[in-house]
């Protein structure tokens, strides 16, 4: 197999191993689909290395009984042990008090691969929509950032949420 083939398939896997520790609630690994020092943006956070993304991941998945997670394959832009890509995704969340939403958006990301295995080494949340499943809510005015493999700045902070 080729270079963009062997990674397009351990990223694949990066992000069904991703999918499903979410669905599972699985802290431990939802963090170790992140570098070592791997970057998480969401909800107006920065979140530096794997510990601190744990600790949030355990905040924010708590906040739900269970979320499924819809993604896309990501788009791909490979070059060695690195890779960018751009996923969209679809989120299905069921709250403890029995509401539910539906989120969807777009992760801007950066790859390594480290210990053997491709790893996020920065994800940027860019937050579209959330609201009832047939799409009565605004959606949220975020920046649209062109083709692949445009995307947000290093320092550009994501949307927070106000209601």
């Amino acid at each position: 197999m080729d270079d963009f083939t062997v990674a397009a398939v351990g990223v694949g896997q990066l992000h069904a191993r991703f999918v499903d520790a979410v669905f599972r609630q699985d802290i431990d690994e939802f963090a170790q689909c992140f570098a070592g020092n791997g970057v998480w943006k969401i909800a107006g956070m920065e979140l530096s290395g794997r510990e601190a993304i744990h600790e949030a991941a355990g905040r924010l998945l708590g906040f739900c009984e269970r979320i499924q997670l819809i993604a896309q394959t990501p788009i791909l832009d490979v070059d060695g042990s690195t890779a960018q890509g751009r996923q969209q995704i679809i989120e299905f969340a069921k709250m403890p008090d029995g509401t539910s939403a539906m989120t969807f958006g777009v992760y801007h990301d950066r790859y390594v691969l480290e210990d053997g295995r491709w790893r996020f080494a920065k994800r940027h949340w860019s937050f579209k929509y959330r609201g009832p499943a047939d799409l009565s809510a605004a959606f949220v005015d975020t920046p649209d950032y062109g083709a692949f493999p445009d995307g947000p700045s290093d320092d550009e902070t994501t949307y927070v949420r106000t209601s």
